[in-house]
């Protein structure tokens, strides 16, 4: 198998990790196991850390198609391979979230991401906790690629973060990946809208604030450097 289709894959098993655990911790939660919002917030962001020290030196660990798409503006990733990882990322959500169908039946949401206010509300907080998940990944990442411990406390530390704060109001997804699974595999589709845009755009406004406040060539339009991707 060449290196390239080994990423795609480890961004497969590291998107439906992320959403199996995250999400199976909601349905657990609501059925009382007694997780609780804290615990929730927690399981994502240890989640996200265990994939980044798992995956990171074999795809990058995007593991969020904004992450990627945020790569791409950033000038880190080449335009020819958005697709096929966003398709793998999309895979492995859908995987996770039949898996915890499967699992848990009873449950109708599958920890599907929806606003408890109004939408636009939603739709702004979305926006701006990934211009903050952004910035800190193209800040402790090289390249493409999320490496290392300090990486992995950055990023998941983060995501726990902002679940904390953004998921009572709109789910606190930052993950377009994240969404689609269980509005997918649940049929509730009215507000996956939200969740595909917001965090496009929220990755948009992190390249430009990298651009902005830290140095020369952190985000500026370039061919990777030799090494950061897979072959």
């Amino acid at each position: 198998m060449s290196p390239f289709l080994r990423a795609l894959v480890a961004e497969a098993i590291g998107t439906f990790c992320l959403v199996f655990a995250g999400t199976a911790a909601i349905v657990v939660d609501a059925a009382g196991g007694g997780v609780s919002h804290v615990g929730v917030s927690l399981v994502f962001g240890l989640v996200v850390f265990a994939m980044i020290a798992a995956v990171g030196d074999v795809s990058g660990a995007h593991l969020n198609p904004a992450v990627t798409l945020g790569f791409w503006l950033a000038g880190r990733f080449p335009a020819a391979r958005i697709a096929a990882y966003v398709a793998a990322q999309v895979a492995g959500a859908c995987a996770a979230s039949l898996a915890v169908h499967l699992l848990f039946p009873a449950d109708l949401s599958l920890g599907a991401t929806r606003p408890t206010g109004p939408v636009m509300q939603a739709w702004w907080l979305e926006l701006i906790l990934t211009a903050m998940l952004m910035y800190v990944v193209l800040a402790v990442s090289s390249g493409s690629r999320e490496k290392g411990i300090t990486a992995g406390i950055a990023i998941g530390g983060t995501v726990a973060l902002e679940a904390l704060l953004g998921g009572p109001v709109s789910g606190a997804s930052m993950n377009p990946a994240r969404s689609i699974g269980p509005a997918v595999v649940s049929g509730r589709l009215d507000v996956l809208w939200i969740y595909l845009t917001a965090p496009v755009v929220g990755a948009a406004v992190a390249v430009l604030a990298c651009r902005c406040s830290r140095p020369d060539g952190c985000c500026a339009p370039a061919r990777p450097r030799s090494g950061d991707l897979p072959a």
